[in-house]
């Protein structure tokens, strides 16, 4: 089975092709052959998603896609444009990244557009399964100056998982994807908790008291384009944390475990072995 592996430069394919067995049946997409990540064992294509004309033959012999496509208001024609491809070199299934909620009515601009992306899927005559993720727990990585974490989601409680997790219950799909047709799984970790608990836990890691701080939806917004972040996604993560303040993402799922057997990592867990990176440069 031959698999190919869109999105590979960033953290959740970056993850997937960690916890895959590399075989030369695994294939990786890149637009600069140059920045491809170093993966023993796979084979770099190159192709751009929003350039359909480029993906023939990279997808040319797959049998399995793994399809994530980067945030933005284009999403919708980049995944497209892998469908396409998909289905005129005959790949049999699709495993698609999508966003935790994504429906038509989701309170964000980007949960709306991947319920698109979903739709055009669902109805494309291809084998798929659907992965929608919670809130990274990776996505504080940064978020701790001195000895305040620093978060836009007010007091609101979210499911967080690791994305160690995430790839992990991808590679299992993959391994087997006619198992998982035609399924949508949300992705959780094993609890819902507050970045003020967070902080709480973060303490016997970090080795210090440390106090959360909300930022409000025009404060994170702010401190995300001074951050360096186009401002379309600084605008829609705001977004989402003016919905996780209102008590969106508090909730988990029995996905995972279900899937995997185990039980999702807990935020003590990620905290240790990220305990480096969690302080702010």
């Amino acid at each position: 089975m031959t698999i190919l592996i869109t999105g590979a430069s960033g953290n959740v394919s970056g993850a997937l092709l960690r916890s895959l067995p590399i075989t030369d049946d695994v294939r990786v997409l890149v637009r600069d052959p140059d920045r491809a990540p170093g993966v023993a064992g796979a084979q770099v294509v190159v192709g751009d998603l929003e350039r359909p004309r480029t993906l023939g033959a990279a997808f040319e012999g797959v049998d399995t896609l793994w399809l994530l496509n980067a945030m933005g208001p284009q999403a919708p024609h980049a995944s497209m444009n892998a469908l396409w491809a998909a289905r005129q070199a005959g790949v049999r299934h699709v495993v698609r990244l999508s966003a935790v909620g994504a429906a038509h009515d989701a309170p964000t601009r980007n949960g709306r557009l991947h319920a698109l992306s979903d739709a055009e899927l669902m109805a494309s005559g291809l084998g798929w399964t659907i992965i929608r993720p919670h809130f990274f727990m990776q996505n504080l990585l940064g978020s701790v100056q001195g000895d305040t974490l620093y978060g836009g989601v007010g007091d609101g409680r979210l499911g967080f998982i690791d994305v160690r997790d995430i790839a992990d219950f991808g590679a299992r799909v993959l391994a087997a994807p006619a198992s998982h047709a035609g399924k949508v799984y949300t992705l959780t970790g094993p609890a819902s908790i507050s970045l003020k608990e967070a902080a709480e836990r973060l303490e016997p890691v970090l080795g210090t008291p440390i106090r959360y701080h909300s930022l409000s939806e025009r404060e994170a917004y702010q401190a995300m384009l001074d951050a360096g972040l186009p401002e379309w996604i600084a605008a829609v993560n705001a977004e989402y944390g003016t919905a996780y303040a209102g008590g969106w993402g508090d909730f988990t799922t029995r996905d995972f475990p279900d899937v995997m057997g185990r039980p999702a990592r807990p935020f003590a867990e990620f905290a240790r072995d990220f305990s480096g990176a969690l302080r702010a440069a």
